[in-house]
C-alpha cells in the first residue's frame, strides 16, 4: 500500500520520468566494434570515396564505424593501424563500415580520415577526461565583438584544415570585462596548438621586394592536400649528419594573383645553371610570420605569363628518416593550413596554455568514479548510523544517484563538456542535496507533534529554498570569473541544485512521508 501510494505521486513520477528522458540523452551502449570515425580531411581519399565528417551535432554514439579495411577487421585502435600499415600504395582500398562500404585509393598514409575509439554513451569529455590541451588567448589590442567573431572563424577553419577534430572554441571574459578566446583540443600536443595558433600565420611570397600573392582566398583558390598525386614527400636523403626530406604539394593562384607576378617577372633577366636549365634571376621567396622559410627557383618559360599553378616545395629534418619525414609532413601541413585560411587579422598571446596526456585523463576518471561511489556509500552509512532507520539511508541514495544521472542527462543533451570544473559542480551540487535531505528528516521526524506533516515540509523547504537562491546568486559571477574557465562550475552547480530542489526534494519528501509514517 505504502509503495502505492509512493509510485502515484505526481512528484515520483515526474522524477521517473527525467530519469527515462535522461537515460534516452545519454544512450548507454555496449556495442563498441570497430573505430569510429572522428574528422575526414578535406581533398583525401576518403573524402572523394564519400566519406563525410560526423555532424558535430549528432549524438556521439550514431558516429559511423570501421569495422574492416580490406577485409581486415579493425574492431580495436591497434587492429585498424596494423592494418593500414599492410595497405599497398597507389592501390584500391576496400573500407567498410557499419553503414556501408566505400573503395578508397591507398596513397600510403593515413588515408585523411582521423579515428577513436567508439562512444559508450553521447556524454562529452573534456580534457581531464580525454587529455589533448586547452589554451587562452588574448589580443594583442582592443578589438570588437565583430572582430573576435571573425578571429573566432579562421582560428576554426585552421584548427579544422590542420587535421585536428574535436575543437571547442569559445568567447571568454572576465570580471574586468577583456576579451579573451578560449580553445579546447582533445588529442592535441602542446607544441602543436601553440605553432598554430600562436602565430599570426602571415604568409607572403615575394620576388625581390614585391609581393607577388598572400595566403588566403583572396590569392590563393586550391591548396592540393592529402592526395598523393599532388602533394606528399618526394624524397628522403642523408644530410648534416642526419636526414633531409622534401615535400612539395600544388597551389592555384587567382587571376589578379598570376597577373601580380606575371608583370614582375617580365622584366626579369634569365640565368643559366651549371646544369645547363634557365631560371629567372630571382627566386620566389616564402615568407612565414616574416620569416624566410625557402626560396624557389622561377622557371625562365614562365616569365611574364600569368601562370596560375604553382608547385610549393620545402624541407625537414631529423636525427633519424623517420624524424625527418614526421617533421616535413608537420611543416607541410602547416604551410598548406596557412595558404588556406590566411593570416589572423590580430595578433593573439597565450595567456594560458595546460595540457593533458589521454592516460592521464582515462585514470582521472576512473578514480573520479570510485571515489564518488565511495562518497555517496559513506554518506548512506554516516546517515544509516545516525538515524538508526535503513528505511531513510536508502532513499537517500537513490535521490543521490538520480541527481547525478538527471545532470549527466541534461549534459548530454545540452552536449556539454564534462571537465574538472564541471565534476566539482556535480559534488557540490550532491552535497547540497544531502543537506537539504537532512533538513527534511529532521523536520519529518521533530518531536513537535502538534505540526502536521506538510507544514513540517513547509517548514523544510523554507529553509532549503532560502539555500537554493543563496547558491544560485553565488554560482553567477562564476560565468565570468577566470574568463568563463569556471562556466562548466558554475552552470552544473546551477543546473544540480536546481534538480534537487524541484524534483528529487519533493520526490523524496513523498518516500520520508510514507516511510516514516507508523
Amino acid at each position: 500500500m505504502k509503495l502505492r501510494k509512493i509510485f502515484t505521486s505526481w512528484r515520483v513520477i515526474l522524477l521517473i520520468c527525467l530519469l527515462l528522458l535522461s537515460l534516452i540523452a545519454i544512450h548507454p551502449t555496449f556495442k563498441t566494434e570497430g573505430v569510429a570515425i572522428k574528422n575526414v580531411a578535406s581533398n583525401s581519399t576518403a573524402a572523394f570515396a564519400g566519406l563525410q565528417n560526423p555532424n558535430p551535432n549528432a549524438p556521439l554514439v550514431s558516429r559511423e564505424r570501421i569495422i574492416a579495411l580490406n577485409h581486415q577487421k579493425t574492431l580495436t585502435l591497434d587492429e585498424y593501424h596494423s592494418a593500414l600499415r599492410t595497405l599497398p600504395v597507389n592501390a584500391s582500398v576496400t573500407l567498410q563500415t557499419n553503414k556501408q562500404e566505400y573503395v578508397l585509393l591507398s596513397d600510403g598514409s593515413d588515408l585523411g580520415i582521423t579515428i577513436d575509439k567508439v562512444a559508450t554513451s553521447n556524454i562529452k569529455k573534456g580534457l581531464e577526461l580525454q587529455g589533448g590541451s586547452r589554451v587562452l588567448l588574448q589580443p594583442a589590442e582592443e578589438i570588437t565583438e565583430q572582430q573576435r567573431e571573425d578571429l573566432i572563424a579562421i582560428m576554426g577553419q585552421r584548427l579544422n584544415t590542420y587535421g585536428l577534430s574535436d575543437i571547442s572554441i569559445r568567447k571568454a571574459d572576465d570580471l574586468l570585462g577583456n576579451k579573451y578566446i578560449a580553445v579546447e583540443i582533445a588529442g592535441a600536443s602542446k607544441q602543436e596548438v601553440k605553432d598554430l595558433i600562436e602565430s599570426q600565420g602571415k604568409f607572403e611570397a615575394k620576388i625581390g621586394n614585391q609581393t607577388t600573392f598572400e595566403g588566403g582566398e583572396k590569392d590563393v583558390t586550391f591548396v592540393c592536400k592529402n592526395d598523393g598525386s599532388c602533394s606528399g614527400i618526394r624524397q628522403c636523403t642523408p644530410a648534416n649528419g642526419g636526414y633531409q626530406c622534401l615535400f612539395e604539394f600544388q597551389i592555384s593562384l587567382s587571376g589578379v594573383a598570376a597577373k601580380r607576378q606575371a608583370d614582375i617577372t617580365r622584366n626579369l633577366p634569365i640565368n643559366i645553371s651549371d646544369g645547363g636549365k634557365e631560371y629567372l634571376a630571382e627566386p620566389l621567396d616564402l615568407y612565414l610570420d616574416d620569416h624566410l622559410v625557402e626560396s624557389l627557383q622561377i622557371s625562365a618559360d614562365l616569365k611574364g605569363r600569368e601562370a596560375t599553378s604553382i608547385l610549393i616545395t620545402g624541407p625537414g629534418a631529423g636525427v633519424t628518416q623517420e624524424d625527418a619525414l614526421n617533421d616535413a609532413t608537420k611543416q607541410m601541413n602547416k604551410l598548406q593550413t596557412i595558404l588556406l585560411t590566411g593570416s589572423l587579422p590580430v595578433k593573439l598571446n597565450i595567456i594560458k596554455l595546460d595540457s593533458i596526456s589521454p592516460a592521464l585523463g582515462s585514470a582521472f576518471l576512473r578514480n573520479a568514479v570510485i571515489a564518488g561511489l565511495f562518497a555517496m556509500l559513506a554518506v548512506g552509512l554516516v546517515i544509516f548510523l545516525r538515524y538508526r532507520k535503513i528505511k531513510i539511508a536508502i532513499p537517500i541514495l537513490i535521490t543521490m544517484l538520480s541527481e547525478l544521472f538527471i545532470t549527466l542527462g541534461f549534459a548530454a543533451f545540452i552536449k556539454w563538456n564534462l571537465d574538472l570544473a564541471s565534476i566539482a559542480g556535480m559534488i557540490a551540487a550532491i552535497g547540497t542535496g544531502v543537506n537539504d535531505q537532512i533538513v527534511i528528516i529532521d523536520e519529518v521526524l521533530s518531536g513537535e507533534q502538534y505540526y502536521k506533516w506538510k507544514e513540517k515540509i513547509r517548514r523544510a523547504f523554507f529553509v532549503i529554498m532560502a539555500a537554493y537562491f543563496a547558491t544560485v546568486a553565488a554560482m553567477l559571477p562564476l560565468f565570468r570569473a577566470g574568463a568563463g574557465m569556471l562556466t562548466g562550475f558554475a552552470l552544473v552547480t546551477i543546473v544540480g541544485v536546481s534538480i534537487g530542489v524541484f524534483v528529487t526534494r519533493p520526490a523524496y519528501a513523498v518516500i520520508i512521508e510514507h516511510a516514516t509514517e507508523e
